[in-house]
């Protein structure tokens, strides 16, 4: 499971001109099951979500973490983070999971979160989606939980 996190001010997702999920302050997380993953992974991504130390502490150190500052977390699926893009002109997307298999796992990531953090929101899984947010620093990282 891969997971590109974004520090955010503010983050909404967008479905056919209605928002299906914002947040205020917190992380957004476009996330992308591959074929191996299961419920280790999934345990262990939201694990990382949740205890990743991007915020700021007193001293002005990223040193805490969604967790610590109960900040909003919107989860999105995004399956072409895992597209095989090392030659040619046109990503590959053999390395992503199939819709049915990207869809069981990533409902059970949003099942998790929402039973472990009290601001859980998500976007629409195979939606065409409109993602808009306010990057805070920026701060942007990679998450990979294979």
């Amino acid at each position: 499971m891969i997971a590109l996190i974004q520090r955010v001010l503010s983050a909404r997702v967008d479905v056919d001109n209605q928002t299906v999920g914002a947040i205020g302050a917190g992380l957004l997380a476009l996330v992308a099951v591959q074929p191996e993953d299961g419920e280790a992974q999934t345990r262990r991504m939201l694990e990382r979500l949740l205890g990743y130390r991007v915020f700021a502490d007193d001293a002005g150190k990223m040193n805490r973490s969604l967790s610590d500052t109960g900040g909003g977390l919107l989860l999105v699926s995004q399956f072409t983070l895992a597209a095989d893009t090392r030659s040619g002109m046109r990503p590959s997307f053999t390395s992503a999971a199939s819709p049915e298999h990207g869809r069981r796992w990533f409902e059970r990531l949003v099942e998790l979160a929402r039973s472990t953090h009290p601001k859980v929101e998500i976007g629409r899984f195979g939606a065409h989606m409109q993602v808009h947010l306010v990057n805070d620093g920026p701060v942007t990282f990679w998450l990979d939980v294979r």
